[in-house]
């Protein structure tokens, strides 16, 4: 009887060890392994080749990805460069009448998908790209202007790092661009960069040559200023209210108890019980569980579209219980995210009933971020932008129990 009593006693004792380890400290309700997780801004992907990190995608059943088509978005890039040559003055657009249109290049990170696409597609468009994105890996392209053929040069790219190893950083576009300049002259007949940062970072530089056209990417709202004022030439728009309200619309989602497609898909394109739905297009993409944005192009003939405050006056204040939301951010100093994209969050945050914490990394160690990636059981859902898209793993580690 001792020894039956002693089992039934050790069935007991180990049935309330683990309905204690089934539920989250916090909540009391859910482990952390089993809250939605959506990762934005930087798709989970392998440095080398850019594939999807699936293993990260399927961490559970609640992990989406939210942010932009890459491929898609650096083709509209692509062909604001190529129609604004081809529809250009030559003797404008050639300084040095070489018959060359020699250009430079600012590559945001090597190793980040985004960037890698951009870099591919400004080549393409140009007749430069020679099958890889790294620096100097390129071929004499060729364009046709006023119907005479211009050779084409990539003169120079190079990845844009800090000091401190940050990439996308502008004080390097501020800093190559000079040099460029020093060194190329009026040899240099276009500026395109990955993104506004460095191409405003570029128009920093004391020894820009003056009107020479630039090309940047993001809408930022400094580089809409730049194309009213003349400076900027070109930018491409990610729909970042899209992007922002969407992300928060799938995490809320995700807490309300909707899954798969559906969770990616109400008060998106179609409307929520609530009759929210983003006026922008978005599309998903159910293999790379991925909600997607559309880019457009900007140029001093559509700017004032996209000037001023874009907020969606479709999305409006919802009757649901408050949840908490832990929000990474890869760089604190990333022109994007602080001056678009987390101010959208902060507007539509509170119509959705979530509550925000957010936490930034500088944009060079992993660390910066994973280390504020704490007292995870004191949150109900979680959004991460990393600093390495192949760092997914760090984070669902983290997110195990």
């Amino acid at each position: 009887m001792i020894k039956v009593s002693a089992a039934i006693a050790g069935i007991l004792l180990a049935t309330v060890f683990l309905s204690c380890a089934e539920q989250d400290a916090g909540t009391g309700t859910q482990l952390n392994r089993d809250k939605p997780l959506v990762f934005y801004n930087r798709q989970p992907s392998a440095t080398e080749d850019g594939n999807v990190d699936k293993e990260t995608m399927d961490w559970n059943a609640k992990t989406f990805y939210v942010g932009v088509a890459p491929a898609e978005g650096a083709e509209v890039q692509g062909k604001l460069i190529l129609d604004y040559l081809q529809s250009g003055n030559p003797e404008q657009l050639d300084r040095n009448g070489d018959g060359c249109i020699g250009y430079v290049l600012c590559i945001g990170d090597e190793g980040h998908d985004a960037s890698r696409e951009r870099t591919k597609s400004i080549r393409s468009a140009l007749g430069t790209w020679n099958g890889s994105p790294a620096p100097e890996h390129t071929k004499e392209g060729a364009v046709q202007i006023a119907g005479r053929t211009f050779r084409v040069k990539e003169l120079e790219g190079k990845a844009m790092t800090g000091t401190d190893g940050s990439t996308w950083n502008a004080n390097a576009a501020t800093e190559a661009m000079g040099s460029w300049a020093t060194k190329y002259g009026n040899g240099i007949d276009l500026v395109v960069a990955n993104s506004d940062a460095l191409a405003m970072g570029c128009l920093q530089a004391s020894n820009f040559p003056e009107g020479v056209p630039v090309f940047g990417y993001d809408a930022n709202p400094d580089a809409i200023e730049a194309i009213k004022e003349g400076k900027l030439t070109g930018t491409v728009s990610q729909n970042v209210d899209a992007q922002a309200a969407a992300m928060l619309i799938v995490l809320r989602n995700l807490l309300d108890g909707l899954s798969g497609e559906r969770a990616c898909t109400e008060g998106i394109s179609t409307a929520d019980r609530y009759g929210n739905k983003i006026s922008a297009g978005l599309v998903y993409d159910a293999d790379a569980k991925a909600l997607l944005a559309k880019s457009s192009g900007i140029t001093s003939a559509n700017w004032q579209d996209y000037a001023g405050s874009r907020r969606d006056a479709d999305i409006r204040q919802i009757p649901a219980a408050k949840k908490k939301v832990l929000v990474t951010v890869y760089n604190a100093a990333d022109v994007f995210l602080s001056s678009a994209y987390i101010p959208a969050l902060r507007y539509y945050a509170p119509l959705l009933g979530l509550e925000l914490t957010i936490v930034q990394g500088d944009g060079q160690s992993e660390a910066s971020c994973l280390d504020k990636f704490t007292n995870l059981h004191s949150f109900d859902a979680y959004a991460v932008n990393m600093v390495k898209t192949n760092s997914g793993s760090d984070y669902t580690n983290k997110l195990r129990y």
